[in-house]
C-alpha cells in the first residue's frame, strides 16, 4: 500500500513526501488504518520498522481538523534520545499542519519547557520521570488530551518506569485512543496493555527475530586480552560508522578515552553525561564528525542512523532482547551490516540463546598473528578450531567514508567499499 491511498489530508501528504515515504512498511500497512479508524492498537514491533510513523502520522491525521492550543497527544518514550528522535520525526512530517509540539526530559532546565506549555502545543513527547515533574507541580494540562501513545513500553518496563507510567495513566482523561507499541510483551507489559487498552487491534511484525540484513560473528579472547584484540579488529575492518557497547558507563568512559589517546575520531554516550553533551554526541555522530559512539545500552533505543555498518560488542548483553536491539542499529534501510561481538568463556550460555534466537551458530572468528595465549572454549577446545575464520589485519582496508554491505561468495556479508579514508583524526 502508498501513503497515497490512506485518503490523507492534504497537508500532511506535504509532509510525508518531503520525508521521503511513499510505500508503507508492514507495521505501517497493519497498524495505520486501524489507528486512523480510531481503535486501540497493541503494535508489536523491533525499532527500525518505520513505526514512529505508524503512530505519528494516525494523530497528525486527528489534529489537522483542527488546532487549540491545548494538548491532543501524549507519546511517553524511554530515553531522551528516543523522545527526541520521534520529536524530530513528528516535527517533519507536521511540516505542512500548523501543529506545535514539544519534549519533555530531565537534565535540562525545566523553566523553558514551562514557558512553551503555557503558551499551547498540541503534541507532548515526553520521558516518565519528567512529565511526573510537571504533573506534580501543575505546570501540565492533561484533561484535553485524546490520543496516548507509548512507544518501547517493554524497554521502560527494563528501566524501572513502569510505577510512573501508571501514576501518568491516572492523570490522563478515560476516554482516549491508546496506542500501544513494544517490541516484546513480558507478563509485567502484558497486564498494562490489559489494564490500559479497550479491545484493542493487536498488530504484530517481527517480534523477537533479528534483522536478515545483519551478519554475526565471534571473536572469542580472554577479558584481559578484549582491549587489545578490540583495537586489532577495528585497525584491520573496513567501516563505516561503528556503534560500540559496553556494559557499564564506566567501561564505555575507559573506551572512549583509549580511543581518543590514539586519535580516533569518537563520542560515548552514556548516563551519567549531562544532556547537552548527549545531545552535541548524538548530534556529531549523526552528521558523520564521529566514525565511533562508544555507548551503553542507551544507544541501543532510538537511534536511526542508515550509515551505520557496524556494532560491536565490546561487552557481552545481559539479554537476548539486547542483543538484537544493540545489532538493530545497524543493516537498517535495506543495508546490509555487521555485528561483531567479542565474547570471554563466560559469555557461552548467553552465545546459546542469541544462537537458539537467530537458528544458527554464530560463525567464530580469530585475528591473525595475534597473540590469544591459552584460551580455550566452553567444551575446552582451541578456539581456532571451532568454527574459526582468521581475519587477516594485513590484507583488509582500514576505512570506508561510505559502508556499502554486499553479499560474497564465502562470506555471510563482505564488505564492498568505496572511497577509503583513515578512521583516525589529523
Amino acid at each position: 500500500m502508498k501513503f497515497n491511498d490512506l485518503g490523507l489530508d492534504k497537508r500532511l501528504m506535504a509532509g510525508i513526501q518531503s520525508a521521503g515515504y511513499t510505500t508503507l512498511t508492514p507495521i505501517q500497512n497493519k497498524a495505520i488504518p486501524f489507528a486512523i479508524e480510531g481503535r486501540d492498537l497493541l503494535g508489536l514491533a523491533q525499532t527500525g520498522t518505520g513505526k514512529t510513523a505508524a503512530f505519528a502520522i494516525p494523530l497528525l491525521q486527528k489534529l489537522s481538523a483542527g488546532y487549540t492550543g491545548k494538548i491532543k497527544a501524549l507519546v511517553i518514550a524511554p530515553t531522551r534520545e528516543l523522545a527526541d528522535q520521534i520529536h524530530q520525526n513528528i516535527s517533519q512530517l507536521s511540516s505542512g499542519l500548523k501543529t506545535k509540539s514539544i519534549t519533555l526530559y530531565g537534565g535540562v532546565s525545566k523553566n523553558p519547557q514551562d514557558e512553551k506549555l503555557q503558551k499551547g502545543v498540541d503534541i507532548v513527547v515526553a520521558c516518565p520521570g519528567r512529565l511526573l515533574d510537571h504533573i506534580r507541580e501543575s505546570t501540565i494540562d492533561l484533561s484535553t488530551l485524546n490520543t496516548l501513545v507509548l512507544d518501547e513500553a517493554d524497554t521502560m518496563c527494563d528501566m524501572g518506569f513502569l510505577p510512573d507510567i501508571r501514576k501518568i495513566i491516572a492523570h490522563l482523561p478515560s476516554k482516549r485512543q491508546t496506542l500501544f507499541f513494544a517490541a516484546t510483551m513480558p507478563s509485567d507489559i502484558r497486564n498494562l496493555a490489559k489494564d490500559i487498552l479497550d479491545n484493542p487491534t493487536e498488530v504484530q511484525i517481527g517480534v523477537i527475530a533479528p534483522a536478515k540484513t545483519v551478519a554475526h560473528s565471534l571473536y572469542p579472547v580472554t577479558e584481559k586480552l578484549k582491549s587489545e584484540l578490540f583495537f586489532r579488529l577495528i585497525e584491520s575492518t573496513a567501516t563505516g560508522q561503528v556503534i560500540v557497547f559496553t556494559r557499564t558507563k564506566h567501561r564505555t568512559k575507559r573506551l572512549f578515552a583509549q580511543l581518543e589517546k590514539r586519535k580516533y575520531n569518537a563520542a560515548a554516550l552514556q548516563g551519567n553525561m549531562s544532556q547537552n553533551r548527549r545531545t552535541q554526541a548524538i548530534d556529531g555522530f549523526r552528521k558523520g564528525k564521529f566514525d565511533f559512539l562508544v555507548a551503553t545500552d542507551i544507544a541501543s533505543r532510538g537511534i536511526d542512523i542508515p550509515d551505520i555498518s557496524h556494532v560491536i560488542n565490546y561487552d557481552m548483553p545481559n539479554t537476548v532482547d539486547a542483543y538484537i536491539h544493540r545489532i538493530g542499529r545497524t543493516g537498517r534501510a535495506e543495508n546490509l551490516g555487521e555485528a561483531i561481538t567479542i565474547s570471554i568463556p563466560e559469555d557461552e550460555s548467553m552465545i546459546t540463546r542469541i544462537e537458539k534466537i537467530l537458528k544458527s551458530s554464530i560463525e567464530r572468528k580469530t585475528v591473525t598473528d595475534f597473540n590469544y595465549g591459552p584460551l580455550v572454549d566452553s567444551d575446552r577446545r582451541s578456539v581456532s578450531s571451532r568454527n574459526s575464520k582468521p581475519q587477516n589485519s594485513k590484507t583488509r582496508p582500514r576505512r570506508s567514508s561510505r559502508w556499502k554491505g554486499r553479499k560474497e561468495s564465502g562470506t555471510n556479508y563482505g564488505p564492498a567499499k568505496a572511497e577509503m579514508k583513515p578512521t583516525r583524526s589529523n
